[in-house]
Parts: structure tokens; sequence; C-alpha cells
């Protein structure tokens, strides 16, 4: 076993230094001669799709055009966002709480869409945190987080948030099995095997509101969950993860966790553990878990603590789980528009497998099993085998669908793009990539009708391709034409980094949908909102002064504010008059430990300020708003502590000289 390991690194060694250190021989004429004409979009003209595209390590979610590569905006999720006040303000600071305190920082890997009846929708986008086990539903009227929920018992949120078809879960594999949050923690790490354990999540969601609850969790045999995709239309009511560590080890994992030539898909059977549940075979866990809501009428979210969560026990329950052995290390689980076949991606493997789900349901009813892996049946590989993609190169990552048959899938190794049919196993064509492609997103690639045309290709170097910014080189995205039987190469762009997964939707579902323009003053709930400037005010409470500023071009009101004393908390709530789309104001204050902010038109948001000497300190606009954007600014003065300064605030006068 391990002289074959040792082959298989060997040759992904050396096809890895074969992509970084030069281009594919095909380079020169990958790109077709129309390509610019194809990938062009005219000065005032709309893209065709929306490309929701993961931040990575930035914890960010980046909106891109297709098939023009533009840059849209970008989504604060899981990471303080200076430019919006993301994690800065009083008002979004709860979003970024979990049960360890205020989390800064986390790494989005994966996007997706919600769908009605396997289709996309275009109303909400789910994110994965995968440092602090996190999902974040994005709305798609507002382009702006509207809540995240935190998941126990999971050491790192990676298999994540992969939906059904109706929407009705978004489910999460932990990464990183660890013992159970319910249990002692306080363990020898060589005790893997017999105290680490992984937790699968099934987080329920409104139909109406999105709304997220974490209605229960399946624990499973201590692996590495890495992928995953819900069955449809006939295998509705499943669920297919990729499982990798399969040998439980718990040191040098390239190595110790790549003994065995298979491991393992794992089936779910998810409306079986409904009935489970039904029945009151769900145990009731202690554990501590953040739930953070976004409410667009106050402006401000709020965070509860959760104490409390329903788990099945899989080596319990017989006929919830099922392990699909899967060449070697898999990576990508996905499942074809039909819901027939789940394609399993191992990264260790020189072919794809492809199985069935009809055959796997045959292997169930008459089990046609091979033991079982941690109470969990082992169904035989041949028994659920549709077929093997023989040959199809180096390093197979994840696969996408055209809705006309064919399967495109990433190779990271030998850094290109493959097509084959879903049924015969052909391949039919490959395209090379620049370089070492990880995901790969098709418009509605993942549900049960791709719009097809586009195949975007992401990719985690980019040697050559761009001008060179240092020793960190841009993260790179590449656009393909996949209307006809080939693949062309239409366009290259650079993204933010380090882009993971994607989903695509039509520009017009999601525009057309009842989008946000700005807010409504009248519709304003927030409790410091000054809705004209005859509400601008300063209150003191105690060692607190309230600001209820308000901002319009060019000027905020009060632009004078005195009797701020050292000791002090100021909070500045600011709420932006304009009701016009697009005109936002900024604001930020000399010397504050923190962020800008960046309010919409009808918005009202708040900024803390704790002065740190005496003086007088500027504040302005940091959003270019007008021609005299640069006149947007005023002056607060604040005194030694225990002063006489009363405090006074106005605008266009000025008050009495007070010593």
């Amino acid at each position: 076993m391990k002289n074959k390991f040792v082959q298989a690194v060997l040759v992904i060694a050396l096809g890895s230094a074969l992509v970084t250190s030069c281009k594919p021989k095909s380079s020169g004429d990958a790109v077709s001669g129309d390509a610019a004409e194809k990938a062009y979009v005219a000065p005032g003209k709309y893209d065709e799709f929306y490309n929701f595209v993961s931040g990575g390590f930035s914890g960010q979610l980046s909106v891109y055009g297709l098939p023009s590569g533009r840059l849209f905006r970008v989504i604060p999720v899981f990471s303080v966002d200076p430019e919006k006040g993301w994690g800065y303000s009083e008002e979004t600071k709860p979003m970024l709480n979990t049960s360890h305190g205020f989390v800064p920082w986390d790494d989005l890997h994966h996007t997706e869409m919600s769908q009605t009846n396997g289709e996309v929708d275009g109303r909400w986008v789910f994110g994965n945190a995968n440092n602090t086990p996190r999902i974040a539903r994005i709305d798609l009227k507002t382009f702006k987080t509207a809540e995240i929920i935190e998941l126990p018992n999971s050491g790192g949120n990676h298999s994540s948030p992969f939906i059904t078809e109706n929407t009705e879960y978004v489910v999460a594999g932990t990464r990183f099995s660890v013992p159970a949050d319910y249990s002692n923690g306080d363990v020898p790490i060589n005790t893997y095997k017999e105290n680490y354990k992984g937790h699968i999540s099934f987080v329920s969601v409104d139909k109406k509101s999105g709304e997220m609850d974490l209605a229960f969790q399946i624990v499973t045999p201590g692996v590495n969950f890495d992928l995953s995709h819900a069955g449809k239309g006939k295998s509705h009511g499943w669920f297919f993860f990729s499982c990798y560590n399969t040998e439980q080890a718990n040191t040098l994992l390239e190595v110790n966790a790549s003994q065995k030539d298979k491991d393992f898909i794992m089936a779910v059977n998810w409306k079986k553990a409904e009935e489970y549940i039904k029945a009151g075979k769900g145990k009731k866990q202690k554990v501590k878990y953040a739930h953070n809501t976004w409410d667009e009428h106050t402006h401000s979210a709020k965070s509860t603590m959760k104490d409390e969560v329903l788990v099945l026990d899989a080596s319990e329950l017989k006929d919830i789980c099922y392990m699909i052995p899967c060449p070697k290390s898999p990576h990508g689980c996905d499942v074809d528009p039909t819901g027939e076949f789940i394609v399993g991606s191992g990264k260790l493997a020189a072919l794809i497998p492809v199985f069935s789900f009809d055959k796997l349901q045959s292997a169930i009813k008459g089990k046609k099993f091979e033991g079982d892996y941690g109470g969990i049946p082992v169904v035989k590989y041949e028994a659920a085998l549709h077929g093997e993609v023989q040959k199809p190169g180096l390093g197979p990552l994840h696969t996408e669908f055209d809705g006309k048959g064919n399967a495109y899938t990433t190779f990271f190794v030998s850094s290109e793009v493959v097509k084959w049919d879903i049924k015969t196993l052909k391949v039919l064509d490959r395209v090379p990539t620049y370089y070492s492609v990880g995901h790969l997103c098709i418009p509605g690639g993942d549900s049960k009708k791709p719009f097809g045309k586009y195949l975007v290709a992401y990719n985690k170097i980019t040697k050559d391709r761009y001008l060179p910014t240092g020793p960190e080189l841009a993260q790179s995205a590449q656009i393909f034409d996949i209307s006809g039987d080939k693949m062309k190469l239409i366009l290259d762009f650079p993204t933010i980094g380090e882009p993971h997964y994607a989903q695509a939707a039509p520009a017009d579902l999601i525009r057309n949908n009842g989008q946000l323009k700005f807010y409504k003053l009248d519709d304003n709930k927030h409790p410091y909102a000054a809705k004209g400037e005859k509400e601008a005010k300063v209150v003191r409470e105690g060692n607190k002064v309230h600001v209820y500023m308000t901002s319009i071009r060019s000027h905020f009101a009060p632009d004078n504010i005195e009797g701020v004393k050292l000791g002090d908390e100021v909070y500045f709530h600011v709420t932006n008059l304009e009701q016009d789309w697009d005109v936002p104001h900024g604001f930020a204050v000399k010397g504050a430990n923190n962020g800008e902010l960046l309010i919409m038109p009808g918005e009202t948001t708040t900024l803390k300020w704790v002065p740190d000497r005496v003086g007088t300190f500027p504040f302005y606009c940091t959003d270019f708003c007008s021609a005299l954007h640069q006149e947007m600014q005023g002056y607060i003065r604040v005194s030694p502590k225990g002063s006489n300064v009363p405090l006074q605030f106005s605008l266009g006068t000025n008050v009495p000289a007070t010593k």
C-alpha cells in the first residue's frame, strides 16, 4: 500500500511541476478568434448572468457578471470589512458573534443558491464558514448577509452549505471529526478512533422568510467529510457526502490518511431520519451555538445563544446511512440533473467512478453489503457502480452538468477541464486551464435545470497570465463557451482570493425579483433614527453620548458638537436622508479605533468612538456624494474629564464660546 501511495505522490508531484513550470502546449491556440465578441458586454448593457463566487480566505462573497467577468461588488459575510463597516458598526457586530465570542474572520469556501423544485429560484445564496463552523444566508433582494447560524459538534465546516431540491435543508458535514461538544473533549489525541466523531447538520429553512434553524444532526464515525450534494428527482430525500481519512489517522494525514485504495461516499436517507425524529428516536444534547439575524426594519442585528441540539446515531439506526466505496481520497461528490448518477472524484485516482441511484437502492434492498464501517453498512462497490470514466486526467476534483447529458470535471494536476458523456462515460473534449483548476461553475449546473452556455473554471495558480504583483499573484477565473460540441476559452479575469466554489443564475431571475433600491425613511424603525434635520440632537446618558445625526448632500446635522469629555463613549447614529437610488454617505472621525460607516439611502448606522485625548476632532463623509463632498464635514470638541463645558450642538450657526 505504501509503495502505491509513494508512486501516486510522485506522479502528482511531477504533474504539478510540469503544470506550474510551463504553459500547456495548446496555450497558443486555446482562444478562438471570436472570443472577445462572445465575452464583450457593451457599455450601458447588462450581463446575462450573476456569478456568486466564494472569497475563500477573505471570508467574503464576490459578485461578478457573466460573460464580462466584471466585479460588481463584494458582500461582507464572515470577515470584518472596513469599506462597508461590516463588523465595525454597532448594528453589524452581532452578526459575527459565536459561542467563542466575536470572531472577525473566517474562510468562505462554498456558495449555494436556493432552489424550488430543483431549479434555481434567485432568492438567497448560502455560504459556509470553514474555520469556526457556520452557515450564512445572503438575501438577494438586498445583496446583504441576512443570517448566520453556528454549527455545534463540528471541527470545521467544509462540506457545506449544500441544499435539498426545495431548500428544505441546508446540509453540512464536519471537515475535522472531533469529540462531540456534549462529551469530554479532554482526551488524548491518539485516542481518535475511540473518541472522535463526525456530525452531519441539517439546517431547516423557512419557505417564505428563509430563516434557518438547526433541525437535527446525525452522529457518524470519525471521518473527514469533504463535499456533498443532495439528490434530486428520483433521489430526492437522499444526500451524498464524500469521506476521506477512513483510516482515522490523527497525524501526518498526507501519508496515513491515504493508505486505502478506496474511501467512501456516504449516502444519507434524510427522509428516513425525519421519520425517526417523529418517532422520538432523537436525543437532545446540551451544546452552545449562536444564531444571528439581521432586521431590515431596524437596520440592526441580534445574536441569540442556543443550548440544545437533536441528535440521531447512525450506528444505532441502521437504515439512515450507507457507505459506498470510492477511489481514493474523494473530494467532489456531484449528482446529475436527473438524480440518477452520483459522481465521486478521488483526488488520487486515475479514473472517475459514477454510481447509480437505482443500483444503490437495489443493493440496499438486496443487502449487497461487504460488512460495515463503524456500524454503518458498506455497499459493495460494483453493486452501486454505473461505470468508470477511464483515463480522464490527473487529479479529478469537481463535476457539473450542462443539462444535455454531459458532465464537466476539473483536473487539478493536469490543469484541464474534461467533458464526458454521463451514460456512455466516454471523454468528448478537454481544454487546458491556467493553472491547477479547483472548482468549476455552470449556471444552474448542480440543479435539475442547468442553464448551460458558460463554464467558469476557478484556478489556484496564475503564473504568466497577468502583470506580476510581487510574491502574491492574482487569483483567477476563466470563462468557456460550452454552447457547442467543443469548449472554447473566451475570457480570463482576476478574482479576489481564493475562489473556491461558485454559483450563477440568469440576471433577470434575480434583478426582477423585488430587488431593494433604497430604504424608505418611513419604514425605518431604528431606535436612534433621525428622519429629518429637526430630529438631529445630542443626548447624554451617564458617560454615553448619543449623537442623532443626519446626512444629506452635502452636510451632516449637527456639524459642531461640544461638551464631550474624556472618558465618554460617543455613539454616532447616522441616518442617510437621501431617497434616491445609489446615493450612500460615509462617516469617519479622527482617531477612531474602528472602521468607517457606509450608510445607504434611508438607513441608520452607528459608529462607536471613544476619544483618547483632549482636543478637537474632525469628522467627514468618506463616500464621494456630490460636487461639495469635500465640504461635508464637522467638528467634535473633547474636554477634560470633569470639565464644565455644556453639551451643545449646532448646524449653520456658532454656539457661544464656552471655556
